[in-house]
Formats: structure tokens, C-alpha cells, sequence
């Protein structure tokens, strides 16, 4: 008799060892709002109009690829006429044609150091709801290229 008792202590407290408790990480903000006026002209138009010459890839079916001076290597890479006429031939029928990009929000990416544009992309179509993010790093280069459905809240995704 006191076998199986001591037996079912050990049974018992094996099963009740304390379990690690995993606490969420809290992220440190890197990621910083502007105010339009702060950012350069020379960024905002920088950023708009490599932004435009993508999206109207899809009304004119013509891509004049970017060059080292105003893109950096991996987007000039991944950046293909064949590519762009995949999305664009959805974007077309889903959305209609590209009209322009509405400038809404800039954010500083602190960590990376990078500026985050966030355009509204206007389409013909009402039922359009997209957002293009452009990433223009230090260099004034486009560092990176994202479209998106457009939701009020900004994410970093």
C-alpha cells in the first residue's frame, strides 16, 4: 500500500511541474509617421513617378526597366516586363485601367532606413481598392516595391 501511494506522489507531481509561461515579445516601434511636407520634393516625385511608370505598364504594355541609379539591384532583378503583364492582365480585368497614384501617408522606417510611400492607386473601376507601397532607402533608390488591398491602418507587412 504505501508502494502505490508513493508511486501515484511521483505520478502526481511529475504531472504537475511547472510549466514555462512564454510572455509576447513586445516590438520596439521602428516605424515612424511624417508629415508630408517633410519629406523632399525630390523623394515624393522620385517615389510617384517610379510608382506610375509600373502601373501604367498595364495600360500601355510597355516597361522601361529601371536603371542602378534609381532602383537597387534586386528590384531591377525581380522587376520584369513578363512579370508585370502576369498582374497586369488581372489588375485589368478586376480593376479596369490604371488612372494615378494619390499620395496618402509617409512613414520613416528607422531600422532599415528606408521612407515607405503609401499611394492609393485609382482605377477605372469603383470596386478598386488598392494601395502601393514604394521603399525608397538612403540612396534615393527604390529598395523595394509592394501592392496591396488598401486598408486604412497601416501595417507593416
Amino acid at each position: 500500500m504505501k508502494k502505490i501511494i508513493l508511486i501515484l506522489s511521483i505520478i502526481v507531481l511529475a504531472g504537475c511541474k511547472s510549466k514555462k509561461i512564454d510572455t509576447p515579445i513586445v516590438e520596439e516601434v521602428t516605424t515612424v509617421k511624417l508629415a508630408i511636407n517633410e519629406v523632399s520634393t525630390f523623394q515624393k516625385d522620385r517615389a510617384y513617378n517610379l510608382g506610375k511608370r509600373i502601373l501604367m505598364t498595364c495600360n500601355t504594355s510597355k516597361f522601361k526597366p529601371f536603371t542602378e541609379s534609381e532602383a537597387t539591384r534586386s528590384v531591377i532583378n525581380n522587376i520584369t516586363l513578363e512579370k508585370l503583364s502576369k498582374t497586369c492582365t488581372k489588375y485589368r480585368q478586376w480593376y479596369g485601367d490604371f488612372k494615378d497614384l494619390q499620395l496618402m501617408e509617409i512613414y520613416k522606417d528607422i531600422n532599415k532606413s528606408t521612407t515607405i510611400f503609401r499611394y492609393k492607386a485609382l482605377y477605372t473601376k469603383k470596386v478598386a481598392n488598392k494601395e502601393l507601397r514604394v521603399y525608397i532607402n538612403e540612396e534615393n533608390k527604390i529598395s523595394a516595391i509592394k501592392s496591396m488591398d488598401w486598408v486604412d491602418l497601416f501595417e507593416r507587412k
